[in-house]
């Protein structure tokens, strides 16, 4: 049984791992743009980096909006695919937004890629609205309340 561990990125150096799986699952594997990837919410956005058995596999961030609380960047590498990795990111997120001030009531949303739709599903998130592409990607937004 593979051990799973996400941890709140507090330093560069685990910034850095951060960048490098998105690095690799969206700009790489997905071809999104890095001028896309990368924005100006990135300091100022809370990350988290999953480790599968002490092996950067995953990471996700949040942060505040004008229409609530937006999670974001979800991303696994594909060889840690399948074994958890995506769950405990989702789980530690909103446990972390849970525990923060200024967030009880508040909508959190994201823009889910299809795959990942059940997935966030499983958590209490429904879809809104009409299918969507995002960097030539097909996503559906879905929300749920804290």
């Amino acid at each position: 049984m593979s051990k799973i561990t996400v941890r709140k990125v507090t330093d560069k150096s685990t910034l850095d791992k951060v960048f490098g799986i998105r690095q690799e699952v969206f700009v790489v594997g997905q071809q999104v743009p890095p001028a896309e990837e990368y924005d100006e919410f990135e300091e100022t956005s809370i990350h988290f980096l999953a480790l599968l058995d002490d092996v950067p596999a995953g990471t996700a961030r949040w942060r505040f909006t004008d229409k609530g609380i937006k999670l974001e960047r979800f991303a696994v590498l594909e060889e840690a695919r399948g074994k958890g990795v995506g769950q405990a990111l989702v789980k530690a997120t909103l446990e972390d937004i849970a525990a923060s001030e200024g967030t009880t009531g508040q909508c959190i949303y994201l823009h889910a890629q299809l795959h990942a739709v059940p997935l966030y599903a499983k958590f209490g998130f429904e879809k809104v609205g009409d299918i969507f592409s995002e960097c030539d990607i097909l996503h559906y937004k879905m929300e749920r309340y804290l």
